[in-house]
């Protein structure tokens, strides 16, 4: 209800009030009925303006600090010239508007309070362990087991060096998660084939696939040239991710093929194994910092658990997607999209 709305019921009321006593007192419809008319103007005409004055403006002013506080503007235009029909409805639509946006953000900053303080407690215990197993393969070497017991050294020093290598790729992969998330990754876009380097990555793979005993290839034509336009290298490092996690987790005595489709204006890039699958319920959360469906035999296997993390950060910084599709028992695919670069006359 408006300002002007609320003085003419006001005054009504009161004149109304007013030609009742009126004929209480003198029965005489017609003065009665002029005097409360008189009323009626004189009091519509005080009480809006009352109301204009003492209330409108300062709901007014109100109104437009609320406005303009949202948008970060400055408190001297918090109190510009613009005048809002009914700002009674409007400060509490807008005030209404602002609980809800304040709400969704303490739910958000909710939510990333709880990731940040997941993140940290999963930060320390992946440090913790090789840090750990390093200390305590030294403290057993300064006890003179190299005297005593030289071949039992020369294997704590290899396991000591396999953890110290964990710890390496650790930082690496949380350098490069902050650089990727932050945006200090500048993104070196080029023409190139992915045959090639899904080719290259496959001969870069090979030692580690055979020692494994899983065997690496790609399902279309070799000669086949299909051009993109992306990072070759970064699309090269998620290339490698993938097909080292498809190594990793696949079945002894396996296949990882790696297979280019071409979508409307996207190549579409998967990589499928035929390993023990993902179960369903962790599907949505492999692209997770740290999370690892088997964690046991992850942490056995090695590897930073940061890899897929930094698949998706990439791929999105492409501006592209990036899927998992996995069935227990069967095998996973991961898959990617990139943009395809446009034919080249020559």
């Amino acid at each position: 209800m408006t300002f002007r709305q609320i003085s003419f019921f006001v005054s009504l009321s009161f004149a109304c009030v007013i030609m009742g006593i009126l004929l209480y007192f003198v029965p005489d419809w017609k003065r009665a009925a002029s005097i409360s008319a008189a009323t009626f103007v004189v009091s519509y005409l005080i009480i809006s303006t009352v109301l204009e004055r003492s209330i409108n403006d300062r709901i007014h002013n109100l109104y437009k600090l609320i406005t303009n506080l949202k948008l970060g503007k400055d408190l001297k235009e918090a109190l510009g010239p613009y005048r809002p029909e009914n700002p009674i409805a409007e400060a509490e639509q807008e005030v209404s508007a602002w609980a809800n946006q304040k709400i969704s953000e303490i739910g958000r900053l909710k939510e990333q309070a709880k990731f940040r303080k997941e993140f940290l407690s999963n930060t320390l215990h992946e440090f913790k362990t090789p840090l750990f197993a390093v200390q305590g393969y030294i403290e057993t070497l300064q006890d003179g087991i190299m005297q005593e017991d030289p071949e039992m050294a020369m294997t704590f020093l290899a396991k000591a060096s396999r953890n110290i290598d964990r710890l390496s790729y650790l930082i690496n992969d949380l350098d490069e998660i902050a650089k990727l998330e932050s945006g200090a990754v500048v993104l070196n876009i080029e023409r190139f084939d992915i045959h090639d380097l899904i080719n290259d990555t496959i001969e870069y793979l090979e030692d580690k696939s055979k020692s494994n005993n899983i065997t690496l290839k790609m399902a279309n034509k070799p000669t086949q040239q299909i051009f993109v336009k992306a990072d070759k290298k970064k699309i090269q490092q998620v290339l490698i991710n993938l097909v080292e996690n498809s190594i990793k987790y696949g079945n002894r005595g396996g296949t990882t093929t790696i297979r280019t489709s071409s979508l409307f204006e996207q190549i579409l890039v998967e990589v499928t194994d035929n390993g023990h699958g993902i179960e369903e319920k962790n599907l949505s959360r492999v692209f997770e910092r740290f999370y690892r469906t088997d964690k046991s035999r992850s942490r056995d296997i090695g590897g930073s658990g940061l890899g897929l993390s930094i698949v998706k950060h990439i791929i999105e910084a492409h501006q592209q997607s990036v899927h998992v599709r996995s069935t227990e028992g069967i095998g996973t695919t991961f898959s990617f999209t990139l943009q395809k670069a446009k034919v080249t006359n020559g």
